[in-house]
């Protein structure tokens, strides 16, 4: 896929949030993963998504570094059938199971201002598991746990390895270094599961 210039992101993304549209967001090597969802803020630095998933249903909130992104794509048959596959969430009502469009609605300052700084905020003060991902795995590997720690140079994870859960582990990151950060969805949930069962004392 060509890649876009900042310039041309910038204005695909704005051009979706006007239009509410679903997009594809390419912000990882190559074309075998990408996200899909709606665009609800815009910054400076960053764009904040409703993310879809394949089966047509919200599946969280994910915070994209706006540099990251190679391209922004409208309109292509992979996002048809997704669409399509929102209308029979809509019909089942599962299409929002997380309440994330409540969630934004009671708490439309989330979609404005600093949106990264927005998200591990409300991370942190419930206490809530994210995931983050950062420039120097560029997807290749994101780390999934709860933040301890946070203040306005970095932030201090303690996360878990599905293959290992003998213990948490601790991740440093600066927040000049995270490209994305997915927050309030499914991710969420099966992650205080997680702490819940197995890691109490956290």
């Amino acid at each position: 896929m060509e890649k876009m210039t900042e310039r041309m992101v910038r204005e695909q993304l704005a051009l979706a949030k006007q239009g509410g549209y679903l997009v594809e967001v390419h912000n990882l090597p190559g074309d075998d993963y990408f996200n899909v969802g709606f665009v609800v803020g815009i910054d400076p630095t960053f764009c904040l998504l409703i993310s879809v998933d394949w089966d047509g249903k919200i599946n969280g909130l994910i915070v994209i570094r706006i540099s990251s992104i190679q391209a922004v794509v409208r309109g292509s048959d992979y996002l048809t059938t997704v669409s399509e596959k929102t209308k029979v969430a809509h019909r089942y009502h599962y299409f929002d199971v997380w309440r994330v469009q409540e969630f934004l609605d009671d708490h439309p300052e989330i979609a404005s201002g600093n949106l990264l700084s927005n998200a591990l905020k409300d991370a942190y003060d419930h206490q809530l598991p994210v995931v983050v991902g950062t420039q120097k795995y560029k997807g290749n590997d994101d780390f999934f746990g709860r933040i301890v720690q946070l203040d306005r140079i970095q932030l201090v994870l303690h996360y878990f390895n599905e293959h290992d859960l003998s213990s948490l582990w601790e991740y440093r990151v600066m927040l000049a270094q995270v490209d994305y950060l997915r927050f309030r969805g499914t991710q969420m949930a099966t992650g205080q599961q997680i702490f819940k069962d197995i890691f109490p004392e956290e």
